[in-house]
């Protein structure tokens, strides 16, 4: 049964619940669907669980209405969107923005629910029904099909012929070919009389098939078809093997070229000391992160995407005629419908999914702009195109806009005041580039008077400790290492505690990267942040992945989430996305993750050196993806 049905409008304001229901829902299952479905433009989808609750939804887009329906997820109701569809239907007609207080609207929801209820018991009662309908009629239908096939048999061709083709259609659908010639034979009557024996016994056309020949088809005796009729020219050119490309020979004596320096680290004694340490935040000048990016708004762009989805449109034009359409744009629309948004989506999908969107991510944004835009009037003077892109726009700018404030500086002083260190750790899969882009926010952080240590937590891939060795000494950062094969969350917690003995302000910790499916790595991972509880955990990913985004930031959640062992899970709190200025205008890969994640993109990182570290520009973003 029903737990609570509500009618709210956009704005949040409850016009109207359901009193003879009025049970009280545990948690608040109604703030957490506005919150993570609604405003997270995942309102195509067709239900939301919230514990033991299962929650489905519908919009009235023209008077800006929210319809819920709240039940147990154990129960599988059948009439509950039948029901929502009546009251939104019987509400719509009643409503008064002006008015409150709708309590008039009780016995017509009672007669409503009646009705659905007793749709949905007929429902129940015809399922099984036509459930075992349908398996007699597939026996039946069986049976038929065995009896013309039995008849075909008897009055084709010979019996043998026909265990052949069956034989050789079993051999071709499980991938095997046993090179005998005499299928090639089979094949050739086959060919001859316009057949092809396939696992489906369809009937192709003879030219067709010659075609193919002529091209070089393999058949079912791994030989060509060219082969099997006997062109002996393929046969010779299949003898000679093709050349190798020869290598150079060496150059031993003193004539050979000297090799280039490519070692350009600097010289360190035993103890560690170099000789010349060069002062990064001395030469490379101020952060990326502290210069205002000024974001030019031309109306190219826009003019095109204007032009573009007028494709789209001309076969509508041509069925309606000049007269109606230029009428239509006139007046407007009177109530937009799935079929009037259809080719607009499309095309949108299609230009996201070019842009580097993962397509599961495109496929439910556009499911969300169609039902914010469903039933809505068009405005006059306006396309379907034009609003469609402009409702896409607005969304994606909600998913790109940060639900909360991560501001580092203020956390850092807060942390300073109750005199411990802010403790930030890098995440991520492998070779995306963590320890350079901790390099950087080390460097950011320097420019702002804060003073930071590094803890070298990748004791698993060689060379990392030298690595992040080598950034700290050229940026005159204090370094915590205990070397390699060291367990990396004793390593973080005692590097934490140096930290606080030491008076640093931030802890910036450098993990291994690990593959999402690489368990006792992720293991080790869940247990650094379950013990030191950092303050921010980053993700460190690249931009030129497409669809990997989503299944790389949703694994890490979910491992994070399955591996903790303390009552409040930890997951990614924001994004920083590496590798930014090799991609163009493929900048899809920040909204999948923001999307699947729910993290800000906190930091962008641009190039090779120390400044090359931006903040993610979300009007510029939005315009590419939609140019």
């Amino acid at each position: 049964m029903l737990e609570q049905l509500l009618i709210f409008t956009r704005g949040g304001l409850i016009l109207w619940t359901c009193k003879e229901l009025g049970n009280a829902l545990k948690g608040s299952p109604i703030d957490t669907l506005i919150r993570s479905c609604l405003l997270e433009e995942r309102s195509g989808e067709v239900s939301f669980n919230y514990d033991a609750y299962t929650l489905k939804w519908t919009f009235h887009n023209d008077l800006g209405l929210v319809f819920v329906a709240v039940y147990q997820r154990i129960l599988h109701l059948l009439y509950v969107d039948d029901l929502l569809s009546m009251v939104k239907q019987s509400f719509s007609e009643i409503y008064d923005p002006k008015r409150m207080s709708y309590d008039d609207f009780e016995e017509t929801f009672r007669q409503l629910r009646e009705e659905a209820e007793a749709r949905g018991e007929e429902m129940r009662k015809v399922k099984p029904v036509n459930n075992s309908v349908k398996k007699q009629g597939q026996v039946s239908k069986s049976v038929l099909d065995g009896g013309k096939k039995s008849k075909s048999e008897s009055g084709g061709s010979k019996k043998d012929d026909g265990d052949k083709d069956k034989v050789g259609s079993f051999m071709m659908t499980n991938g095997h070919s046993n090179g005998n010639h005499e299928d090639d034979d089979s094949d050739k009557t086959d060919l001859a009389n316009g057949k092809e024996n396939t696992a489906d016994n369809v009937v192709l056309d003879p030219s067709k098939l010659m075609k193919l020949r002529s091209k070089g088809v393999r058949g079912r005796g791994g030989l060509r078809k060219t082969d099997s009729i006997g062109n002996k020219s393929s046969k010779v050119a299949a003898a000679e093997p093709p050349k190798k490309a020869t290598k150079k020979n060496r150059v031993w004596d003193d004539a050979a070229p000297k090799q280039v320096k490519l070692d350009f680290t600097d010289s360190v004694d035993e103890n560690g000391n170099g000789e010349h340490v060069d002062v990064a935040a001395a030469d490379q000048g101020e952060s990326m992160m502290d210069k205002e990016e000024v974001f030019s708004s031309d109306g190219e762009s826009e003019d095109d995407d204007d032009d573009e989805p007028r494709s789209d449109e001309k076969p509508e034009a041509k069925k309606k005629g000049w007269f109606s359409s230029v009428f239509q744009s006139i007046t407007g629309k009177a109530n937009l419908e799935r079929t009037d948004l259809e080719p607009a989506l499309k095309a949108l999908k299609e230009r996201l999914m070019t842009k580097n969107v993962a397509e599961e991510i495109a496929e439910k944004l556009c499911e969300s702009v169609e039902a914010s835009l469903e039933g809505k009037k068009l405005a006059s003077f306006t396309r379907i195109s034009s609003t469609v892109q402009g409702a896409m726009e607005e969304a994606l700018i909600r998913i790109l806009t940060p639900r909360r404030s991560i501001d580092i500086m203020r956390d850092v002083h807060a942390a300073k005041e109750q005199r411990r260190p802010y403790v930030v750790v890098f995440v991520g899969v492998n070779g995306v580039g963590k320890s350079t882009n901790l390099a950087k926010v080390a460097y950011w952080l320097q420019q702002h008077k804060v003073s930071v240590m590094m803890a070298a937590c990748d004791t698993f891939r060689s060379g990392a400790v030298e690595q992040l060795r080598t950034h700290a000494r050229r940026l005159q950062i204090p370094i915590f290492e205990k070397g390699y094969e060291k367990d990396p969350a004793v390593v973080a917690k005692e590097a934490i505690q140096e930290a606080t003995r030491n008076g640093s302000d931030v802890v910036l910790v450098d993990t291994a990267g690990r593959m999402q499916d690489n368990e006792p790595l992720m293991r080790a991972l869940s247990k650094l942040i379950n013990l030191n509880k950092p303050d921010l955990v980053l993700f460190v990913g690249e931009a030129l992945v497409g669809n990997d985004a989503v299944d790389q930031l949703s694994k890490f959640n979910q491992k994070l989430s399955d591996l903790s062992n303390s009552g409040t899970t930890r997951l990614i709190d924001g994004i920083l996305l590496t590798k930014f200025d090799t991609i163009d205008d493929k900048v899809g890969a920040a909204l999948s993750m923001v999307y699947i994640s729910g993290a800000p993109v906190m930091f962008v990182g641009c190039g090779q050196s120390y400044t090359d570290l931006k903040k993610l520009n979300v009007k510029a973003i939005v315009k590419t993806l939609l140019k």
